[in-house]
């Protein structure tokens, strides 16, 4: 198997917010063109190490784009090279679907300036990924939960970036449409763009090629999925209150409760 290519580098991370220090000392690689799921307990800093990769909190140079710090980077360009997905994104309600997906095409285009043909063309070509170019017209506020997560996915797509980084993006979406959307990660990926995502539900961040798991601010284990090395990693990282199963070539997270004799 051919060595994975890094795309980003975390030396040494350390986040402190609020004079609390949430991230740990993280030091990984993640590798290019493939999809790794970022998993861990409920407040383990997965969404603050997204946040620090896109940009959004200081670094202080310890993060490397091929190669590069953020700040290396002029701010046009990284944000045409990394699109982010928030989890629950607050949007304004006057805003037809049309227009905030055109959102993700202002790191292409001059201050002021009217959308080009390349706009509107990755605008349309991303709400027909997410399956929501007939939503085109109506106001964000007459849309479902799904129908909002779906359009967010399509603001982040028609960004058109090297990196996508994507907190929680199936939630409010319903079977059908997350599968889709797995379906869309891969074939992504697949083209040569990596994925980067939170998820809560262990079952689906086992579809990913790579995982990181974070535990209390520290990372505990970064492997590829299929690996049962992986799998032990998670299941410790849960208090073994889950198990990983195979189920028709993939993997999935049941939840498990030890039976204590005493309680027969």
């Amino acid at each position: 198997m051919m060595p994975l290519t890094p795309i980003i580098i975390t030396n040494q991370l350390t986040t402190v917010l609020a004079n609390v220090e949430v991230l740990h000392d993280i030091s990984l690689q993640i590798p290019q063109a493939c999809w790794t799921s970022v998993i861990g307990p409920n407040g383990a800093g997965k969404s603050t190490l997204l946040k620090v990769i896109a940009g959004l909190l200081p670094d202080h140079n310890q993060v490397l784009i091929n190669g590069q710090t953020k700040n290396e980077i002029k701010p046009q360009i990284r944000a045409r090279k990394i699109a982010w997905l928030g989890q629950n994104e607050t949007i304004s309600d006057d805003l037809l679907v049309y227009d905030l997906v055109m959102l993700g095409r202002l790191p292409h285009q001059a201050w002021m300036s009217n959308a080009s043909q390349a706009d509107h063309h990755a605008v349309q070509h991303a709400l027909a990924l997410t399956n929501t170019a007939g939503l085109g017209e109506r106001p964000v506020n007459e849309l479902s939960g799904g129908e909002c997560q779906r359009v967010l996915i399509a603001r982040a797509l028609a960004v058109e970036a090297e990196i996508l980084l994507l907190d929680e993006p199936l939630s409010n979406l319903d079977p059908p449409h997350q599968a889709d959307m797995i379906k869309l990660i891969r074939t992504l990926t697949a083209s040569g763009t990596t994925v980067i995502s939170v998820l809560h539900d262990i079952t689906f961040a086992l579809q990913a090629e790579q995982m990181i798991i974070i535990k209390n601010g520290t990372l505990i284990y970064q492997g590829a999925t299929n690996e049962v090395q992986t799998h032990t990693q998670i299941e410790a990282a849960f208090e073994q209150r889950i198990k990983i199963y195979p189920l028709e070539g993939a993997w999935v997270s049941l939840p498990h409760y030890p039976i204590n004799p005493l309680e027969k």
